[in-house]
């Protein structure tokens, strides 16, 4: 009995640490691992793509790797260096010699968003920002929302009506920023902007972002930016994370993912829970206060995907999000995401490729009276979205898309007459050809028609161009943007808290864009620099305006939703980077904004005009462990606007917000690449608000967390397919 036991145990050991090899013998894969300029990486990881073999170079570069018979593709990495990548079999598996680039700012990361089309960010001819993964998981963010405020200067989320969290980028509000996740639409909103807790960074591979209008390729909303969430594919024959944060005022964070890609399926599954306890915020003076309310969340994302052939592919994700806000002791907020999708990739030849998607998506938000254990639904937003999109490569080099979309939108809201719905639909045609003219220059351009049921039709035409010469980008654009007015802002009318009423106008029409941006990039060795100008002429914009020729019961007065003439956006973004071979490097980004404010009217928006955001980090690798430390911050400068006048009769009522700054530090671990440890402090130097108002930090002062992620494969990758560690 003893005896056979210990070939069972020997037998599941040996299944679960040994990958299964072919019959035949093994051969030895050795070499090094250098810099462009051949100086030996320490400590560089060699792994084999796809299965679990891997090991790590010495201190002088040198690796080997046992394998069994086979060709196999094998890549070389280290934190802050571009991989290289090499087919390997029996006949070159000798005096490998990997060659890694620093990577300053990605500029080898793909991107989509600028063009619809696979691109470098090096060769893309729409200015496009790239936030990658590296960088989201060192903010130790748990929402997008704490990514962008860290990432992006010029960007703030403030505090709205009933503490709803509203943004503000360039002088624009929620409504004029296009959130897409992989391309597609988000439903629900709330005070004009989207839920935006319910886009977690444990599913998020990157985000890009492109300043400026859009519309020509993604229809309304894209006025001022567009930021599209990539999520994550899997990329290991199998992956298992687990993941465990904690923070002040009772901040917790849990979650894990399993993925696989075995024969013609791959799956990633994402699962992440948090919450965080009620606390008060007093300003510096001690006389003011504000609770902020405790809230938990739940995230569920499922993307599942089968290679049906060489030619076509077929994806399917779901998703589920719930979140629940202690708003007081009889009844808590709640809101719910269902959302689905499937998409059909085919590739119709060596030149042609077409891509069909279907996605749906539900926000409802509730009240939750406790006592009585009751939920009462008041508000859903239902989209359904239908996409072809059509893609040809021609010999010239030029790059031909042409696609469509139909969307149908249902809103039923406690903010319409009797909590009535409304629904509209959608339909849209586009174009776009890039032709890269030589190896200096690439083109763009694309038109769009949308047509709106309860609006009207709208044009948004696209130009855009690249110089490149030696390390030197010179971007130049033109797009036309507009945003159509929603549902609600036609349909309102509703009792703002037995104060004044707010009136929709089902005449409203579109507001317009003709947005401008030029930018220069130049990258030698281990600096760049970047820097855009950009220019945005606002027209027929939607806002509330105070109409006292309506009076009601309340109030001597209403608002109602508006046209007015508009106003210019002038900006500019500025950034700076270095790295060195000690392990230090730096970035620097600053923003500038300016309104110009037409017709008389005085300046309204709360952007600030200056502000700035730092990261310095040192980064080591050793012998099984690597640690980076950050010291970042942002720096606000002060703004003065005009707001309304308590009782809301006037527009003109001079106010400002202070300028502040926040800093924080980390220090990120990892641990034979599979136990990475996060510990931060952030509000470093404790500020707070000498008086809180809506767009104050919300912050009690200095703040703790950690982290802690586990990559269960890890464990379990070897030096060679025996589990040895030979050398």
């Amino acid at each position: 009995m003893r005896r056979l036991s210990a070939v069972i145990l020997s037998a599941i050991f040996s299944a679960v640490i040994t990958p299964i090899t072919v019959l035949g013998g093994e051969y030895c894969v050795c070499g090094q691992v250098v810099t462009n300029d051949g100086k030996p990486l320490p400590y560089a990881y060699v792994s084999v793509d796809g299965k679990s073999y891997a090991t790590q170079a010495d201190k002088d570069g040198r690796f080997s790797l046992q394998l069994p018979e086979g060709c196999y593709s094998i890549t070389a990495h280290l934190l802050g260096y571009k991989p290289d990548v090499k087919v390997v079999n029996q006949s070159n598996a000798t005096g490998l010699s990997f060659t890694l680039d620093e990577d300053l700012i990605n500029l080898n990361t793909v991107t989509v968003t600028g063009t619809r089309t696979p691109r470098l960010l090096v060769k893309a001819p729409v200015v496009t920002q790239i936030i990658t993964r590296d960088e989201i998981l060192k903010t130790d963010a748990t929402n997008l929302k704490d990514v962008l405020t860290e990432e992006i200067p010029g960007l703030e989320f403030t505090f709205s009506m009933d503490q709803q969290v509203s943004l503000t980028m360039s002088g624009l509000g929620g409504l004029s920023i296009l959130i897409l996740v992989d391309g597609e639409r988000l439903a629900g909103e709330t005070l004009d902007n989207a839920d935006y807790l319910r886009l977690n960074t444990d599913d998020i591979e990157r985000i890009e972002i492109i300043k400026g209008a859009a519309s020509a390729l993604y229809g309304s909303n894209s006025v001022g930016a567009v930021m599209n969430i990539i999520t994550r594919r899997p990329k290991e024959a199998w992956s298992t994370n687990v993941n465990t944060h904690f923070g002040t005022h009772g901040e917790q964070r849990h979650g894990g993912s399993v993925g696989f890609k075995t024969g013609q399926f791959t799956s990633l599954t994402n699962v992440q829970t948090n919450s965080i306890d009620t606390y008060d915020i007093k300003d510096r003076e001690g006389d003011g206060r504000t609770t902020v309310y405790g809230n938990r969340q739940w995230n569920f994302k499922e993307r599942l995907s089968y290679q049906i052939d060489s030619k076509n592919l077929l994806t399917g994700h779901a998703g589920y999000y719930f979140h629940e806000r202690n708003y007081s002791e009889y009844k808590n907020n709640r809101a719910r995401d269902f959302m689905g999708g499937l998409q059909w990739q085919g590739t119709l030849g060596t030149s042609d490729r077409l891509n069909v998607s279907y996605t749906f998506d539900r926000y409802d938000k509730s009240e939750y009276y406790t006592r009585i254990r009751k939920d009462f639904i008041d508000y859903k937003n239902v989209q359904n979205s239908l996409r072809v999109l059509y893609t040809h490569d021609f010999s010239c080099g030029v790059t031909w898309i042409a696609g469509g979309d139909a969307m149908s939108d249902y809103l039923m809201s406690y903010q319409f007459d009797d909590n009535g719905s409304h629904s509209e639909y959608t339909a849209d045609v586009f174009t776009q050809a890039e032709w890269k003219i030589n190896e200096h220059w690439n083109l763009v351009g694309g038109l769009r028609a949308d047509w709106l049921s309860k609006s009207s039709w709208n044009v948004s035409p696209k130009i855009a161009a690249m110089y490149s010469v030696g390390n030197l980008n010179v971007r130049a654009s033109y797009s036309r943007g507009f945003r159509a007015p929603t549902l609600k802002e036609k349909y309102m009318n509703f009792d703002m808290g037995s104060i004044f009423m707010i009136y929709g106008n089902s005449s409203l029409t579109a507001e317009h864009s003709h947005s401008f941006a030029l930018s220069g990039e130049y990258a030698y060795k281990r600096y760049s620099i970047t820097a855009t100008g950009y220019f945005n002429i606002m027209g027929n914009e939607i806002t509330t305006l105070w109409d006292s020729s309506l009076v009601t019961s309340i109030s001597n007065g209403s608002m109602v939703y508006q046209n007015i003439k508009g106003r210019d956006l002038v900006g500019a973004d500025v950034t700076l980077m270095g790295r060195y071979p000690c392990g230090i490097g730096a970035k620097v980004s600053y923003a500038y904004f300016h309104e110009i404010a037409r017709g008389g009217n005085l300046k309204y928006s709360d952007t600030r005009p200056h502000s700035l955001t730092v990261k310095i980090d040192y980064r080591k690798t050793l012998r099984d462990y690597e640690f980076d430390v950050i010291f970042s911050g942002r720096v606000l400068s002060s703004v003065n606007y005009y707001t309304y006048a308590s009782d809301y009769s006037s527009r003109d009522v001079l106010t400002s917000s202070p300028a502040y700054s926040i800093w924080k530090l980390a220090l990120s671990q990892r641990i034979r690449r599979a136990f990475n440890l996060l510990l931060s402090v952030d509000n470093l130097f404790n500020y707070r608000s000498k008086v809180f108002q809506y767009n104050s930090p919300v912050t009690t002062g200095t703040t703790f967390s950690g982290t802690l992620s586990i990559d269960i494969e890890q464990l379990f990758k070897r030096s060679d397919a025996y589990g040895k560690n030979k050398k």
